[in-house]
């Protein structure tokens, strides 16, 4: 008796498939190595079971137009934490769901569990899900770092998302806080936690609970880091979220940034700054003070200099100090904390060669007050005199600041940005500027700021009358030997 094709089916052996937990990589057969990612022991079998087709479902909504469709759902919960709220571009919007990500120790756990009380008293409901902590431990955090009431704020401990969807729904909360997001499972699905397909179709599940339309709710995700500083998991998983907060710091160390590499709702790459304390994380509204050493008039220091940098769209006055000492030995010294080593070298290079000052038997030491980075050329000027002063042994005017980059003819050269950078020079009280010639449209809108325009590093270098020498025998030359 002859079969029918749908009766055959059921004695068909179910194929099987293996698939990378790393990058999710499928093959039909086990592999030691994944070609793709190039990682040992990843591929895990599975059973490709064949999918039932089904006829379209039928449509739930119609599609809007455009001018039609209201902005209601994108309302901000702004937070009493400025840098916070300036990363994520004014606010945590209530129909989005963004990840944030860093290393162990950086402050992740603290950081939120500090913005969900912030939340929780303006009256919205918060339910941290944690599968990486107990709630004792959840506990022990908030009575070290948050003060008031906290019954606002659910907190629940457990690795099932299947869990975690249940308590959203008895709940209702307005804010979702998931650490991390690859701990916890989907029974759905049989595979490890942290595997590509569980934290993929968890985070859709809370995907689709931001974003509906009748009960909209912020979502936050933690997400992991791998040791190439990237986030754990697929690279989809970036995609999927609207924005993406990566929190930078050392363990041992009070600085902490926070920026975003993603933002659908404001500007990508903003940073905040941030410190960490007993009491939790700080916000570091005003950051110029953070990055510079308050001096009184008459106290004046050698070998440091102020410049203003761009940290996202914000300007940034930071204080440059270095420290230039005789080397006993044939290769002096060149270190930087704050910068690369081969751009020290090109303008102690510079500075030799068109500044006449001889650095081959000194050790040149760079650092920023505070430990922030020197991304932008804006601060090479200032880098070169405060090795200067340094050297010299004489102190640049406390209200004085460098903002021009020096090329290779030691000629000043403008810089992006420059009004806002001296609008900033403005705002905290500084009376004189360094730029490159030319690098201003109008600088007769600056009125309680001395605009110095100069053509070269020696113009600088002169104007400072900086032409003594307490620690070295060089001399400048005169102006008409150059």
């Amino acid at each position: 008796m002859k079969e029918c094709p749908a009766e055959m089916g059921r004695y068909m052996k179910t194929k099987v498939i293996y698939r990378c937990s790393n990058c999710g990589t499928e093959s039909p057969k086990w592999l030691g190595k994944c070609h793709s990612c190039e990682e040992w022991n990843t591929f895990e079998e599975l059973e490709n079971q064949p999918q039932k087709t089904s006829s379209p479902s039928k449509r739930k909504t119609s599609p809007k137009r455009l001018s039609e469709i209201l902005a209601s759902n994108s309302d901000r919960i702004v937070t009493s934490i400025g840098e916070f709220n300036r990363v994520l571009g004014g606010g945590i919007v209530k129909d989005s769901i963004f990840i944030l990500t860093a290393r162990p120790g950086a402050g992740k756990s603290t950081l939120l569990l500090q913005v969900a009380d912030d939340v929780a008293h303006q009256g919205y409901k918060v339910l941290y899900a944690s599968a990486e902590e107990s709630e004792s431990q959840i506990k022990s955090r908030s009575d070290r770092i948050l003060k008031g009431s906290k019954g606002n704020i659910w907190i629940y401990s457990d690795t099932s998302m299947n869990n975690v969807m249940a308590s959203i729904e008895e709940l209702d909360p307005d804010l979702i806080i998931i650490d991390s997001i690859q701990t916890f499972t989907l029974e759905e699905h049989n595979s490890r936690p942290g595997s590509p397909i569980q934290t993929m179709e968890c985070a859709n599940e809370l995907l689709k609970i931001a974003k509906n339309n009748s009960r909209p709710r912020a979502v936050i995700l933690v997400g992991q880091m791998t040791k190439d500083d990237e986030i754990a998991g697929l690279r989809a998983l970036e995609h999927l979220v609207d924005a993406v907060l990566i929190l930078n710091g050392e363990n041992g160390e009070e600085l902490r940034g926070a920026w975003c590499s993603k933002n659908r709702f404001g500007s990508t790459g903003e940073i905040g700054f941030f410190s960490m304390t007993e009491q939790g994380m700080l916000s570091i509204d005003n950051p110029s003070e953070f990055f510079m050493t308050q001096r009184g008039e008459g106290q004046k220091v050698s070998g440091s200099a102020l410049t203003v940098i761009k940290e996202g769209t914000r300007p940034i006055i930071v204080e440059i100090e270095s420290l230039v000492s005789k080397s006993f030995t044939p290769y002096p010294s060149r270190i930087a904390e704050c910068l690369r080593r081969d751009q020290l070298n090109t303008l102690i290079s510079i500075l030799e060669q068109r500044g006449k000052i001889n650095l081959y038997d000194k050790n040149v030491v760079i650092k920023t007050t505070g430990g922030l980075q020197l991304k932008e050329q804006a601060a090479s000027l200032a880098i070169i005199m405060c090795i200067v002063s340094s050297v010299k042994d004489k102190a640049i005017p406390n209200d004085t600041v460098f903002v021009a980059d020096v090329g290779l003819t030691g000629e000043l050269k403008k810089v992006p940005s420059i009004e806002a950078r001296i609008r900033e020079i403005d705002r905290m009280g500084f009376k004189r500027v360094y730029i490159a010639k030319n690098a201003l449209r109008d600088s007769s809108r600056f009125k309680n700021i001395k605009i110095m325009e100069l053509n070269t590093l020696y113009d600088v270098i002169l104007d400072l009358n900086m032409k003594g020498s307490a620690k070295t025998e060089t001399e400048f030359p005169s102006p008409e030997d150059c």
